[in-house]
């Protein structure tokens, strides 16, 4: 993540930080953000996120990348929040994933439109044009993000 801020800012753009107060005590925080957001859990954060983003895009890692990103493509689907999803699929890592999402559509799991929405893509230019023509499902609103 910090090596994607520092690119960002490099090219004059602004980065935005979200991280519980614990990390930042743990000098885990990066410091030149053009703003930083403290929040008391992990739960706060992915919810601010959500909240300040216009688009989530995955790139190659571990738990805590499934973890959030998973909770965003549920957000979606649950009419929370409608925004786009992508996964940047440098050399191939999300390709198992890819297909393990169409065998929930097979297996019943998935609406197949549902899948449709979820952006793969392994160039980014690209990745981000279809996230800039990116056109939610119609959703009824399943909950309200506050009382959650």
């Amino acid at each position: 993540m910090g090596a994607i801020a520092d690119a960002v800012l490099a090219s004059g753009g602004q980065a935005v930080g979200v991280i519980p107060k614990g990390l930042v005590a743990r000098e885990v925080a990066h410091t030149g953000l053009t703003e930083m957001h403290e929040v008391e859990t992990m739960h706060e954060r992915k919810a601010l996120m959500a909240e300040l983003a216009d688009g989530f895009v995955a790139l190659p890692g571990g738990f805590g990348t499934f973890d959030e990103i998973c909770e965003i493509l549920t957000w979606n689907q649950l009419g929370i929040i409608s925004k786009p999803c992508a996964f940047l699929n440098i050399n191939n890592f999300y390709t198992q994933l890819s297909q393990m999402f169409q065998t929930c559509v097979a297996e019943g799991f998935v609406k197949a439109e549902r899948l449709e929405t979820i952006i793969f893509e392994e160039d980014g230019a690209i990745l981000l044009n279809k996230m800039l023509a990116y056109q939610p499902l119609p959703t009824t609103k399943w909950m309200n993000l506050k009382q959650v």
